[in-house]
């Protein structure tokens, strides 16, 4: 993990202060660059959500999909977590803090934004930091691989009816065809092309060196693009942020308590099969974090860069590191009980 990535919460909170800051000097600024869009669609956003998403489709490799076979529990938790559960509580959460406990101190329209950005992240599993969360607790790199080339798969078809569904029991209009757009614009075209680069790069020998050496040239764009897309929309929001500093506390309440209790119930469901930690920890991840690229770049297509959606996505990036750090510390911690528990399963194997 780069020092970049270990701190990100720390930048993404300057960015959050330049941002405020250049928004209340320079309103003319943001203004222009609010005006640039097409079909909904804001083009300094576009492109910074491409500079984000891009570098991450390119790691995804299609032809590991075999590698599934050898741990099919370790897909079955990751599938059932992300697409069956996660979903589901994150948007109930969000209508119960902000329908609810939260009613008294927020008006009506900006709750249905907070709820819609919190369904937007819910219905996102993570694309790439969950790579970083592997390789800090030991995973199988191979099969975080395949694990996460599943994932992009079902979300190309699953993303758009389930963030639509949820946003209609909640009473939040779904704009369709922005939906679509969107999906389309930052999952199905960035992985069309970040599997053709990966194919253009392998050549015929399959030699990674090249595919590497690109990624990791790239790296720095996908960085830079994520902060200067939380400058943009807190530049935007900072009016709100101001007169109501205390949204961003209540905004983390429903993301803390969606990201331990879902790694609570993959991580456990991992124990029942006795999967190996190897395989189990990822598997906890991927369920637990963001694609919180994809989530910000839905949030700004349907309802705008100053939107209360963007601004409760935006808050995701903020939440997301502490949290998931302190979960790879907790897995590391129960590495040895975690091998212990799948080493009971190969041993009771033969008598069954």
């Amino acid at each position: 993990m780069s020092i970049f990535e270990r701190y990100l919460s720390l930048w993404v909170g300057l960015a959050i202060i330049a941002g405020i800051a250049l928004g209340q000097f320079l309103p003319g600024v943001f203004s222009g660059l609010a005006a640039l869009e097409i079909a909904q669609v804001n083009l300094p956003v576009a492109v910074l959500i491409w500079a984000m998403v891009y570098p991450m489709m390119i790691a995804v490799d299609l032809g590991s999909l075999h590698r599934i076979a050898e741990q099919p529990k370790g897909l079955v938790v990751t599938l059932v977590v992300n697409w069956l559960i996660k979903p589901f509580t994150m948007a109930v959460l969000g209508v119960f803090f902000f329908k609810s406990v939260f009613a008294p101190w927020i008006p009506a329209a900006d709750a249905e934004g907070y709820i819609a950005g919190l369904i937007l992240l819910g219905a996102a599993p993570c694309t790439a930091m969950v790579f970083v969360w592997s390789q800090l607790t030991r995973g199988d790199a191979n099969y975080t691989l395949a694990q996460v080339s599943v994932n992009d798969l079902v979300m190309v078809f699953a993303y758009a009816p389930i963030v639509a569904l949820l946003l209609g029991v909640t009473d939040i209009p779904v704009p369709w065809g922005t939906l679509i757009l969107s999906v389309l614009l930052y999952v199905v075209v960035p992985l069309a092309a970040g599997v053709l680069t990966r194919r253009y790069l392998l050549g015929g020998d399959g030699n990674t060196t090249r595919l590497d050496g690109f990624i990791a040239r790239l790296k720095p764009a996908s960085m830079v693009g994520l902060l200067a897309t939380v400058v943009l929309l807190f530049g935007f929001q900072g009016n709100v942020i101001l007169a109501q500093p205390l949204i961003i506390a209540l905004i983390a309440v429903p993301l803390l308590i969606q990201s331990y209790g879902i790694f609570a119930i993959a991580y456990a469901a991992a124990w029942a099969l006795r999967i190996p930690h190897r395989i189990a920890a990822p598997c906890a991840m991927i369920g637990t974090s963001n694609f919180f690229e994809l989530a910000v770049a839905v949030a700004i297509s349907l309802y705008g860069l100053s939107s209360p959606a963007a601004l409760a996505t935006v808050v995701g990036v903020l939440v997301e590191v502490p949290v998931m750090l302190s979960l790879v510390a907790l897995a590391n911690r129960t590495r040895t009980a975690f091998d212990d528990n799948a080493a009971r399963n190969q041993k009771e194997k033969p008598a069954q």
